[in-house]
Formats: C-alpha cells, structure tokens, sequence
C-alpha cells in the first residue's frame, strides 16, 4: 500500500489492512503458513483458548514471527464483564500487548456481543491504558458510545460471527463511519474474498477474518485470497468508482469522428 494510505491508530502503525485471527485451524504450522500467506501484521489470538503466556508448553508464538507480526488478544468466549476484564489483564501482565480486541458476548447460540456490558469494559480498560477494539454489532448509535467510551477503534460485525454471510447490512456500516471518528473494522462474517473487497470498498479501514480462511479447504490459498481482496477493495475504494446508471453508456463515442 502507497506510503500515503497508512493505518496508524493510536501511534501504532498497521502494514496491512487485513487482520487474521488464529483459531480452528487443524495446528500451529498451518496457523503460521496461513498467517504467512495473508500478508497480515496482526493476528489475534483468544487468551482464554490458546496458550500464548505459558512459555514452558506448547505456544502459538512460537509459530509466529513476532517481529513482523503484532498479536492481538481478544477476549473470545468471555461472557461477563469481569472475564472480559481479566483476560484482557492477562494477556498484558504476559507481556503480550497493551492492544486487546474486546469482546463481551451475550448469546451463546448467536454470539452476538453484549453491547451494555462492552461498553462497560471498554470504559475501565481505556481508564488502564489499553488500546480498545470492541467488537460489536451493526449499530451506529453503540458505535458512537464506544468511540466516546474511549475505543481506538470500531469493530462491528458483517455478520454473525462464522456464518459466512458477508456483509448483511452495508447501509449501517456506511453510517457507522460517517458517524465515529475512528477507524472501521469489520470483524465477524466475511465468507469468501469478494465480501472482504465489498467491505474494503466501502470504506472500511481494515477487515479481520478468521473462519473464512482457517475453515476453507486450502486455508493457505485463501489467505492469499483473501490479501488480494482486501488490497483490490482498497485501491477501488480510493480510485473512486464509477456512478451506477440506468441506462446504457457507451465506452467509446462518436465525437469528433469522419463520417
């Protein structure tokens, strides 16, 4: 990407606009290939389900290059405020990262996130200088609160999370980058690279993918999918596309021709 179309958020700067995360793959050597083959330099790993600060065992970060790599925790599969809070503690007392990708989900069958308890974390994190990416729903309103709350960033869902649907409602994720100003993350839902270019194309600043790539047949292969998509996504985004018309319009005109 053009020097002039850098992510930094919060003095941290982003190499590449897809973020990968680190779950269902079938072990750590295919995690790390995969990773290798996105071009990603954040990953994001589930404190509460990967050992990532127990040097003495099996680790994901030795599969990871960590000097190319940022690592991200997340706080996956915490349900309360209160685990999301010390996961998140965790993950930095290891030495790990003062960034924490939050998640406090509500629902066990949806996974869809518990925005009154997100909100609360994301408030008492940020007072603890943490780096805030709260992952949530569609909504402008909470993407607003969370901004305010102190989030670095905005992470809403395409969809629910491992659906594979895409991008189901494009319409609030364009208002939801008119309204915060912060960056847009879409995280939870992209099936295939044409939803990760859809998302790029919007506008989006980055996208964060984990079971379109980890669960496909050649998950290598879709990593580099998946790169390509969002850096098409992106230069498309920035050329700036055509109106959509009606009707037709010819691509080579008859002005100025000899009859």
């Amino acid at each position: 990407m053009a020097d002039n179309d850098r992510l930094v958020i919060r003095g941290v700067e982003f190499l590449s606009r897809l973020w990968v995360g680190t779950g269902k793959y079938k072990d750590f050597d295919e995690t790390a290939r995969a990773v290798e083959a996105s071009g990603a330099d954040v990953v994001t790993v589930a404190v509460r389900r990967v050992n990532i600060t127990d040097r003495n065992s099996a680790n994901l970060m030795d599969f990871l290059d960590t000097k190319r790599v940022k690592v991200l925790p997340n706080t996956a599969g915490c349900y309360t405020v209160e685990d999301a809070l010390r996961y998140s503690r965790l993950a930095r007392e290891a030495g790990v990262s003062d960034l924490v990708k939050l998640e406090v989900i509500g629902d066990e069958k949806t996974l869809f996130p518990d925005v009154i308890g997100l909100l609360k974390a994301t408030e008492i994190l940020a007072r603890e200088g943490f780096i805030v990416f709260p992952y949530t729903n569609d909504d402008p309103i909470m993407a607003k609160r969370l901004m305010d709350a102190g989030a670095a960033a905005v992470m809403p869902l395409a969809a629910p999370i491992g659906s594979g649907l895409g991008l189901r409602n494009p319409y609030n994720i364009k208002i939801i980058m008119e309204t915060v100003e912060a960056p847009c993350i879409v995280d939870a839902g992209v099936g295939t690279a044409s939803d990760a270019a859809i998302a790029m194309e919007l506008g989006c600043d980055a996208v964060l993918i984990n079971t379109a790539i980890a669960g496909a047949k050649d998950p290598v292969l879709m990593a580099s999918a998946m790169k390509h998509a969002v850096l098409a996504g992106r230069m498309a985004y920035r050329s700036g596309r055509i109106p959509r018309k009606l009707y037709a319009s010819a691509s080579t005109t008859f002005e100025g021709m000899l009859n």
